[in-house]
This record gives structure tokens, C-alpha cells and sequence, in this order.
């Protein structure tokens, strides 16, 4: 505590060392795979809290009320809990969105927020090839009918030769392109914040939105979660896809309007879709793209390798540990106030 003009005052935030913090961690497997990430966090600050989430906005405003730090998952980081928390100096996400941490909040409290760029996308990458895979060859469905006891003939399409499309073309996408290359398939791509030069230099043609839908025989999506690109698979998207299209997404649910993807499956062009995400998760019983023979519902889990995991830990725990310590972060979404940005 300070004294000004005899009263006691609350100790100014840049004064708190970091040995004298409090630092919340929601993802459940921060620290599993390597055991010295936890060790690093708990010897660096004066006291760890570790609450398994994702939580819900109430939850997390209790539980960031004396804290400096948050080490943040999948938890809706909304402006409540920026007001419940008049402590807290950074938001540092596990995973590469920040679109469930109100921005503007953060922006207003002075609240450094971080994200992890890089670390899960070659996991992501890998695991949106597994889906195209299975849909493709109707791996779900073989092996469901096996274990009921059944010997089909089950003829799944081939992958090589085909166009693979990408909504988005960021490090993940990327990958993916560079990955879909190597297994034959063509790959174009719509990203309007990407130049012609780096799509070619991982092998994919950008093309507007239209002729994607047109052309891809898979459809995979990789975009960021924003204003412009909720809902970007809608209705009208749908029913320019090609006939017998695949969609995959591994980036966030609500960059597909569910019932025009339902739509697509029952009266439109789609074939199949595999889905890491959904809108709502976990979907609610009953949910519509559960136990359909067309759609593989996977649990969010592509970012969630032993190998992701360990480096997703790492960035964030650099990031959280950098603006307790009063330095610059590396992936500040919402930078430093001292910043002047």
C-alpha cells in the first residue's frame, strides 16, 4: 500500500513485483506433457490457481477478482469479468484466436491480451488432412458398421488428382496447402489479406469466393472468427458449392451457418462434412449433425497434440511471464498500455 495525503491508497499495478502475483490457468493440459511449465510458473509468482474450464463469464469473474494474470483456453474472457478484475495486467491465450476475449474491454482496462501464433498450426494442419481423409474415404461409417457385426463394401473417393479449397491462408492454411500438394490434390484459396506471391510460395492459386465453391471438391476453412467471416459458409455459399463437395473445419463452428450445412448435406451439393467444431460446444443432445452416416463430429481436439500442447504452453507462459516482469510481449493482440498503441 501507498500513503497520499495521509490516506492509503492501492499499490500502484507497476509496482507489484512478479514474485508478488496472482495468476489464474483454465487449460486442463497446461503443463501436462512437460511438467517443467508449471514448475516455471509456480517458482516465478506468489501464487498459481488453477480452475479446469473452459469457464463461463460468471465463473471466470470469480475467479480473476485478486488476480494479475490469466492464462486463458476456450473461457468467455467477456467486459464483466474485465470489470470484476481491477488487478489484472494480461490475458495470455493458450491457442492462436482471441475472439473470445472482448477486445474493447480489454482495451479500456488496460488489459494486455496475447494469443500463441504458430504454436498448434502444424497439428491443426495435420488433423484437417485426417478429416479429409475420412471423409473422403468413409472411414466413420466402415468401422461403425464393422463393430454392428457388418463386412460392407465400402467405396470411399480418392484424394489425389482432386482440388482441394482454403478459406483462409494463414500459417495454418499454409500447411495445409503445402501438405494437400504433396498428396496430389490441387489447392486454390480465398484470402483477402494474402498476395499472390505467398500463396504460390505453399502452392495454392487465390481465387474470389465464388469460384472456390465452384471448383473445390474439398471445401476446409481456416479463417479467423470476425464480424465479416461469421457465417461465411452460409446458404449462398452452399449452393454454389460443386456437387458432391466435402467440407472441413477445424477453425471455429461459427464461420458455418448450421442449418444452411444442413441444407447442403440433405438437398444440396454436399456430400460429407467433418467437423472439429461446432457453434455450440458441446452440442446439446439431439443436436442435428450427430449421428448422421454424412457428418464426423470430432471434440475440438485438432490443436491438442502432446507436441502442440507443450508449445502452446510455452508461448503463453513467456507472454504471461514478459508483462508481469514489466517487458514487451512478442504476440500482444491488445498491447501494453506503455506502449502508446
Amino acid at each position: 500500500m501507498t500513503e497520499r495525503a495521509g490516506i492509503l491508497a492501492p499499490e500502484p499495478l507497476e509496482s507489484r513485483g512478479l514474485a508478488d502475483c496472482v495468476v489464474v490457468v483454465t487449460p486442463r493440459s497446461f503443463g501436462t506433457h512437460d511438467a517443467g511449465l508449471r514448475d516455471e510458473l509456480e517458482r516465478s509468482v506468489h501464487e498459481v490457481r488453477y480452475y479446469p474450464g473452459p469457464l463461463t463469464a460468471v465463473e471466470l469473474a470469480g475467479a480473476v477478482a485478486d488476480a494479475d494474470g490469466l492464462l486463458a483456453g476456450l473461457d468467455d474472457v467477456n467486459a464483466d469479468v474485465f470489470e470484476h478484475a481491477s488487478r489484472l495486467r494480461i490475458v495470455a491465450r493458450y491457442g492462436v484466436g482471441a475472439d473470445r476475449v472482448d477486445l474493447e474491454a480489454a482495451t479500456r482496462h488496460g488489459v494486455t491480451v496475447t494469443i500463441t501464433p504458430g504454436a498448434n498450426a502444424n497439428a491443426v494442419a495435420e488433423m484437417t488432412i485426417a478429416l479429409l481423409f475420412a471423409a473422403a474415404r468413409r472411414l466413420v461409417s466402415a468401422h461403425d458398421r464393422v463393430n454392428r457385426g457388418e463386412w460392407p463394401t465400402v467405396k470411399g473417393g480418392e484424394v489425389s488428382g482432386r482440388v482441394l479449397g482454403l478459406i483462409g491462408l494463414g500459417r495454418i492454411g499454409s500447411l495445409v496447402a503445402v501438405k494437400a500438394r504433396a498428396l496430389g490434390l490441387g489447392v486454390i484459396a480465398y484470402d483477402p489479406f494474402v498476395a499472390t506471391e505467398q500463396a504460390s510460395a505453399c502452392g495454392a492459386t487465390l481465387v474470389d469466393l465464388e469460384t472456390l465453391a465452384a471448383e473445390a471438391d474439398f471445401l476446409s476453412l481456416h479463417a479467423p472468427l470476425t464480424d465479416e467471416t461469421r457465417g461465411i459458409v452460409g446458404r449462398r455459399l452452399v449452393e454454389r458449392l460443386k456437387p458432391g463437395a466435402v467440407l472441413v473445419n477445424t477453425a471455429r463452428g461459427e464461420l458455418v451457418d448450421e442449418e444452411a450445412l444442413l441444407w447442403g448435406l440433405d438437398q444440396g451439393p454436399l456430400a460429407a462434412a467433418a467437423l472439429d467444431v461446432l457453434a455450440v460446444e458441446p452440442p446439446p443432445p439431439g443436436h442435428p449433425l450427430l449421428g448422421r452416416q454424412d457428418v464426423l463430429v470430432t471434440p475440438h481436439m485438432a490443436a491438442h497434440s502432446p507436441e502442440a500442447e507443450t508449445a502452446m504452453g510455452r508461448a503463453a507462459l513467456d507472454e504471461l511471464l514478459a508483462v508481469l516482469s514489466g517487458r514487451e510481449p512478442r504476440f500482444p493482440v491488445v498491447p501494453t498500455a506503455r506502449s502508446g498503441t
